[in-house]
């Protein structure tokens, strides 16, 4: 029990040592489960609906965002979005799950699923802090309207710190506007502090269904707003982005975004 209270001040500790800055801004985990189609997807959704979401809830982790993959590399996989204004909850969630009767009692059938039949392939996970200008997660109103909606989430890669850096002062130079006048729903944008490909930030948009996202991202690309933004040769002098990963999205029926 010390050793486990111990881990979880010393990550929530070493997160928090990561930025000094970041009063008011929200953090975020990503979370992605490989999984296999058939009886691994069926135990996940499950675990993930009746103990996960309700668990992180009771923490003051939320809204918690479940989705399939629709279109991108791994459809079986589910992407699991978990926000909170506080760091310190959000990495020492795993050793507060464990003494939570209830999220065991309800996860049972996950958490003790044996060697030979197991829950998922691999997990990977990224934690990122919200941007200075996008500092909380903005759920589209068709989630609490129950309404169909798609998202997409994309990273994008840069080649070094200084080129990341000029990349999200783009988004605050003018970006946010020239989405917002084209009719996308903002949802978060993330600066990644620990995962895979760094450096980098992933963010997400919404939309009530693919023709409508083709129509938003042709306005976006032709407004005068982003030419004069994307030609500022405070930007466009060297390429700021080496790689952009974009995933499309469909919310589970229990996603609370």
């Amino acid at each position: 029990m010390e050793r486990r209270k111990f881990l979880a001040a010393s990550f929530a500790a070493s997160a928090l040592a990561l930025r000094a800055d970041e009063k008011g801004r929200e953090h975020y985990e990503l979370r992605r489960y490989q999984l296999e189609a058939g009886a691994q997807r069926k135990l996940t959704e499950s675990y993930l609906h009746q103990a996960l979401a309700p668990a992180l809830n009771r923490l003051g982790i939320g809204p918690v965002g479940v989705f399939s993959v629709s279109i991108g590399l791994e459809s079986a996989a589910l992407y699991v979005l978990m926000p909170c204004l506080s760091v310190e909850t959000l990495v020492g969630a795993r050793f507060r799950l464990e003494q939570d009767e209830e999220y065991l009692k309800a996860g049972a059938a996950f958490i003790n699923a044996p060697a030979s039949q197991p829950a998922y392939q691999r997990v990977e996970s990224s934690l990122l802090v919200a941007f200075e200008g996008w500092p909380k997660l903005t759920p589209p109103r068709a989630t609490s309207e129950h309404r169909s909606r798609v998202f997409e989430l994309r990273t994008y890669e840069s080649p070094s710190d200084q080129d990341h850096k000029r990349k999200v002062e783009m988004f605050h130079s003018g970006e946010f506007d020239i989405f917002d006048k084209a009719g996308f729903w903002q949802i978060f944008y993330g600066d990644m502090l620990i995962g895979s490909r760094l450096p980098n930030l992933t963010y997400m948009l919404g939309f009530e269904n693919m023709i409508e996202r083709e129509k938003k991202w042709d306005a976006f690309r032709s407004a005068p707003a982003w030419k004069k933004l994307s030609a500022s040769p405070k930007f466009a002098y060297e390429s700021i982005v080496s790689n952009v990963d974009n995933v499309i999205l469909t919310p589970t029926s229990y996603s609370q975004i």
